[in-house]
């Protein structure tokens, strides 16, 4: 891909601004200016930063209707009625339900749980979900990570005389629910102080709230961060405010005392060695959970999270391993099917937006197609599949563009809708699907902003390798964990030159391993440039280039730096 390159050299108030704070608190004005650009401008602010406490999470009664939650569940408890844990079937419904069922079971027993079959039943609170509920004598209904718009739904249930509490974090509708209560920081009435929270994580002040009502200390609820971790990351939601005390401390639970069933995810990753990153759940533990809601049944999922046997939890992590194996080659398959259908859609250099339909695809994939074309075609994209008479699909976005709106704006045209800024799901009646897509395009090339066109790598700072030093590194890593709205620090060098180590690497020869050098110093700096084969020609001239680039631990040599090099361009064209 060729991206565009955007770097904004800091105003002289900007770097004096950055020596101030570093001469406070001791570290390169480099990193201070990355963390004035996300809104720390002192010591104080900084060291919450980078050593979040669990102290300073939120009260969870300040969430609206959170009182009556509480409320309802412990006459559920005191009168020993049955309660169903119901949850979405992606990562963050399937680990909302294991922590809010894990926690439960520790002091109430008549609880099971639920997730609907993405095939039989679709997204989100089915008729057949709350038919079975009322067969097996559920009163009460904990729904995580979806809930808020099953208006339809939700009163069928009361109907049956099942109360339901919904515990979600996507954009509601003006009608909401008639549910106990309706745990959602995206209320248009909220005044909860923080609302980008994932579902998991909601789920998570519900049981806060119980603790505390209940005079369980919080310390019972650590163990369970793992899973709030694991949700934030899958989930792509803001790692600032609270999300980032919650994925902290998770992800340090993670990497000390993990559950029984992630550990054995864990083990199937081949991860045991190595202190995991939020990279590390998004691009293995993450899709694993996934793959079980994809190929087979999300309850799968939650069978695996909730086990306290490790053999047994090993043998089930192995068989979503087999689901994650099998989604891998639909995706491959239906990712080459997606390219040959957009390489011969009308006037594609003209258009804003990619909308296809084939109605033999998976639906357990199209999710991952739509990202598949988002990357490789910079736009956001919609993948349909048939599901019984429906058009059903997957819709994805780029940077910075709201693709919940450009779907509402077709609202009319939908039978259902739900979703984020850059993920969302939709369903329609299939001969609507031509209009969706002209409807679609019209609103995305309205919407739309220039720099939102095409693929820009946003470079925090440029360094030169003297400025690489072990502590600069040691410094760079109390940013972690990155995610949206605290991504990872990408950095670029200018007019560096290849040491005459360079190599190409990889079983298809794909990647290059780098060992270069700039002008300022004698550091010789090693680096990785993944799927960048193309390049290890020019390289090889000894003429300069730039690169642009992460800095990571080089996990083959331990304490080692190694630069990841997202891209590379001869100097004199950047």
């Amino acid at each position: 891909m060729n991206y565009k390159w955007n770097y904004q050299p800091p105003t002289l108030e900007e770097r004096e601004a950055a020596k101030a704070l570093a001469k406070e608190i001791g570290i390169s004005p480099i990193l201070c200016r990355l963390l004035l650009q996300r809104g720390i401008t002192s010591a104080g602010e900084a060291k919450r930063f980078f050593r979040p406490q669990l102290n300073e999470l939120h009260d969870p009664f300040l969430m609206k209707d959170m009182s009556l939650a509480v409320e309802r569940l412990n006459k559920a408890m005191g009168r020993k009625e049955r309660i169903m844990v119901y949850g979405d079937y992606d990562v963050d419904g399937t680990t909302a339900v294991a922590l809010v069922y894990k926690f439960l079971q520790q002091f109430y027993s008549n609880i099971d749980y639920y997730i609907p079959d993405r095939y039989n039943e679709g997204y989100g609170v089915s008729k057949k979900g709350v038919d079975y509920a009322y067969e097996t004598g559920v009163k009460l209904i904990i729904v995580l990570d979806c809930g808020i718009k099953a208006v339809e739904e939700i009163a069928y249930a009361k109907e049956k005389g099942i109360d339901f509490i919904i515990c979600d974090h996507h954009v509601p509708d003006d009608t909401l629910p008639v549910a106990v209560a309706i745990l959602n920081p995206k209320r248009f009435d909220s005044t909860y102080p923080y609302d980008h929270l994932s579902g998991c994580g909601v789920g998570f002040k519900f049981m806060q709230a119980f603790a505390l009502n209940n005079g369980i200390e919080f310390h019972q609820l650590t163990p369970l961060l793992d899973l709030v971790a694991v949700s934030i990351a899958s989930d792509i939601v803001p790692i600032m405010g609270e999300n980032r005390v919650l994925a902290y401390h998770g992800l340090r639970q993670l990497n000390t005392n993990p559950s029984v069933g992630l550990k054995a995810i864990i083990d199937v990753c081949g991860l045991s060695d190595r202190e995991l990153s939020m990279s590390d759940i998004i691009f293995k533990i993450g899709p694993r959970i996934n793959a079980s809601g994809r190929i087979q049944n999300g309850k799968e999922a939650v069978d695996l999270l909730t086990e306290k046997d490790f053999p047994a939890a090993l043998e089930k992590a192995n068989q979503i391993n087999r689901y994650n194996e099998t989604r891998k080659d639909l995706d491959k398959n239906m990712t080459e099917e997606a390219n040959k259908i957009v390489d011969h859609l009308d006037n594609l250099s003209e258009r804003r937006s990619i909308v296809i339909y084939n109605e033999a695809w998976h639906k357990g994939v199209i999710g991952i197609v739509a990202s598949r074309l988002t990357e490789i075609y910079y736009r956001p994209a919609v993948v349909l599949t048939r599901t019984d008479n429906l058009a059903t699909g997957s819709a994805r976005s780029v940077s910075g563009f709201d693709v919940y709106k450009a779907i509402e704006y077709c609202r009319d045209l939908l039978e259902n809708f739900g979703g984020h800024t850059y993920a969302a799901g939709l369903s329609m009646k299939i001969e609507n699907v031509p209009e969706f897509t002209r409807r679609f395009e019209e609103y995305v090339t309205d919407h739309i902003l220039p720099e939102q066109t095409s693929a820009t790598i946003d470079i925090d700072a440029q360094l030169d390798f003297r400025d690489i030093t072990p502590k600069f590194f040691f410094d760079l890593k109390k940013f972690n964990p990155f995610g949206p709205e605290n991504p990872k620090p990408v950095f670029s060098t200018l007019n560096v030159y290849d040491y005459g180590t360079s190599k190409v690497v990889g079983r298809d020869q794909e990647h290059i391993k780098l060992e270069l050098v700039d002008n300022k110093s004698n550091n010789v700096m090693n680096g990785i440039a993944f799927g960048q084969s193309s390049q290890a020609r020019y390289i090889k001239t000894k003429q300069s280039f730039n690169i642009c680039y992460t800095i990571e631990e080089n996990t083959h040599k331990r304490g080692d730096i190694q630069l990841q090099i997202e891209d590379i361009k001869p100097s004199k064209q950047t």
